[in-house]
């Protein structure tokens, strides 16, 4: 190609155009990434960051410890419930009355189905014999206040504090576990403590003087002698001895037929 041979296209070129050129463009500095590497930044000024993955294999031997864990547990809790059982002992769960469960009673579940009805049977006698225990406090209670007589009141307080529960440890658990073990010695236990439930249900539903002085017992004298003074206290008297009538009556059948039961299986 012809070279240029105009000189004065050499001579109109500014010597400091490029000089200038090179300065500002050494002056700017150059844009950093604001990324970082690994994500289209620059490794050269940014830093990378490392995400921790959890090892699979790891959590799964925890989930296999934990598992085996709880299936021995699951295999002793058997063994010492098995061990119970052979001993006889078994783990009793309150669950009566249902509001406030206070005693273990399952008899639908746990007592032979040709003793329930018997069972039952005494159960209402015990339940009862709290009935009376209660009107008789309530009774006492308001003979009590009319005649201003403080030591009936406490008699009265001590038959249903000390009643109650004595007669459920004394008779009815036993006869529980008699009917459903079919043992001798709480079949004994049973007959000897239900023989003075007996006397004393006869005897308070009577209430002689002789043995009780006070009006202590809404028994059938005492609500002759109260039915003089005051003809309210007198009803609640007689109530009283209905009441202590009724249980001596089904005291004395539970008493025969558990009896006739026992024989019967010896």
């Amino acid at each position: 190609m012809p070279r240029n041979t105009n000189p004065s296209d050499d001579e109109n070129i500014n010597p400091t155009a490029n000089a200038a050129f090179a300065t500002t463009s050494a002056s700017v500095p150059s844009r950093k990434s604001w990324l970082p590497a690994g994500f289209g930044g620059s490794g050269k000024h940014g830093a990378t960051i490392d995400i921790p993955l959890e090892d699979p294999k790891k959590k799964e031997r925890e989930l296999l410890s934990w598992e085996q864990d709880l299936k021995r547990r699951e295999q002793d809790i058997k063994r010492r419930e098995d061990a119970m059982n052979r001993a006889g002992v078994t783990v009793e769960v309150r669950n009566w009355p249902q509001f406030y469960p206070i005693i273990h009673h399952d008899i639908a579940n746990e007592i032979p189905i040709h003793a329930q009805k018997l069972q039952y049977t005494a159960f209402a006698s015990w339940l009862g014999l709290i009935a009376c225990l209660v009107w008789n406090f309530f009774a006492v209670l308001v003979e009590s206040i009319r005649s201003e007589d403080i030591v009936s009141f406490l008699l009265a307080v001590i038959y249903a504090m000390s009643g109650c529960p004595l007669s459920y440890i004394l008779w009815y658990r036993p006869l529980y576990r008699a009917m459903r073990t079919d043992s001798v010695v709480t079949f004994g236990q049973f007959f000897a403590f239900y023989s003075i439930h007996v006397g004393f249900c006869v005897i308070a539903a009577i209430a002689p003087p002789i043995i009780f002085k006070e009006k202590t017992l809404t028994g059938i004298l005492v609500a002759i002698e109260v039915l003089a003074g005051d003809m309210l206290v007198g009803v609640l008297y007689f109530i009283g001895f209905v009441f202590f009538a009724l249980e001596s009556l089904i005291s004395i059948w539970v008493l025969e037929r558990v009896y006739m039961y026992f024989r019967g299986h010896r």
